[in-house]
């Protein structure tokens, strides 16, 4: 089986590592020159409106997934017509528009923040009488990370957001206080076979996922309420493949915050911490194989980015219970460049090494050398 996969960072690396044991082959498109996923798999170089380099891919494939959320709808639907493509192209027209996702939520009773379209200053100064003071501003597409949003407390706040952001089709969210971050993933088979994974609890800075923990403590109501609404999601959508919801926790309501069609980094725990990853299981549910146990193998699990730079890896693999992984790209700011998960089968456990795990993988800032080198120092 050939899978061709639109986009070549690391989530397309992992997915085609995860090919390897089942006998797949995978091929990558990417812009990019020397994409990290080109280090394990084929590549072909190309935009993802370039028609030639598609169809390059069209014939090295019998099924194509795509491991982002922004790649154009007219694509995914021109290689529909052409080859299988799971997750289905509706789900990223859903996926990678703000408005149209949290519209999508609502029409399917998923609770989510107030909201409010804005195509224009009135609309922008309209929303904020509705929704107050403190709110979120988002561009309605190409926003992952943090980009392309801006957090509104004052009126000072709203002018310099509308500067930067204005212009541009937008979103107010009233802003949720919520008590903690989660996401919860799913995998829905050709055949409509759906398998859950636990929830998990995030803690992110600066908009970029620092640290996930599986499973989110004292969840067990919360995991339910949130696999039913993914089902839904997946239903609605006939979905194929792995889906990711992001969610606040307000008390005891789950709020969506926006759904990722594809593998998440908030997944990447179950390469060690789960009886199928995300990665072999979306390669499952893609080619029409039977879908793995989501079950924990673990009692906790717990996976850091590295962001910008790595540790030294001898600091990282002189920590026993730690698994790492890294992408192959070079450093700079704010680049996702490697994770580290680590497993604790006790609860005590958890509690005794957390604050030290904590300490050891706290975020570190690119240095000039780090930059320069691009290499783990």
């Amino acid at each position: 089986m050939r899978i061709g996969i639109l986009g070549g960072g690391q989530l397309g690396r992992m997915l085609a590592l995860a090919a390897y044991p089942l006998g797949y082959r995978c091929t990558v498109l990417d812009p990019a020159a020397d994409p990290c996923a080109a280090q394990v798999c084929s590549h072909i170089r190309g935009e993802y409106d370039d028609y030639q380099a598609l169809y390059q891919l069209v014939l090295a494939s019998d099924v194509i997934t795509y491991e982002f959320e922004n790649v154009p709808v007219a694509t995914a639907e021109w290689l529909a017509e052409r080859k299988p493509v799971y997750p289905p192209p509706q789900a990223l027209a859903v996926g990678q528009e703000r408005l149209a996702e949290k519209e999508f939520f609502t029409r399917l009773g998923i609770p989510t923040p107030q909201y409010r379209p804005v195509d224009s200053e009135a609309d922008f100064h309209a929303a904020l009488r509705d929704l107050g003071l403190p709110a979120v501003l988002k561009t309605r597409m190409y926003g992952y990370d943090g980009k392309g949003q801006a957090v509104l407390r004052t009126p000072q706040d709203c002018q310099q957001a509308w500067q930067r952001l204005g212009g541009r089709p937008l979103l107010l969210e009233e802003y949720v206080p919520f008590e903690r971050e989660l996401s919860v993933l799913a995998v829905r088979s050709r055949d409509g076979q759906v398998r859950i994974w636990p929830l998990v609890e995030n803690q992110h800075i600066d908009g970029i996922l620092h640290r996930s923990l599986a499973p989110a403590a004292s969840a067990e109501e919360l995991q339910e309420r949130a696999a039913e609404y993914v089902c839904r999601i997946l239903d609605e959508l006939q979905y194929v493949g792995v889906l990711a919801v992001e969610w606040f926790q307000d008390g005891p309501r789950l709020l969506a915050n926006e759904m990722a069609p594809r593998v998440h980094n908030s997944g990447h725990w179950t390469i060690e911490g789960a009886y199928t990853s995300q990665f072999a299981n979306h390669l499952r549910a893609i080619t029409g194989l039977p879908l793995g146990s989501c079950a924990m193998l673990t009692k906790n699990a717990v996976m850091y980015n590295f962001i910008g730079t790595l540790p030294p890896l001898s600091d990282i693999l002189a920590t026993p219970e730690a698994s790492v992984h890294v992408y192959g790209k070079s450093f700079r700011p704010g680049r996702k460049v490697g994770h580290v998960t680590l497993v604790a089968t006790s609860t005590e456990e958890l509690e005794e090494k957390l604050p030290l795990w904590d300490e050891l993988f706290a975020r570190r800032s690119v240095s000039t050398t780090d930059a320069q080198n691009g290499l783990p120092l």
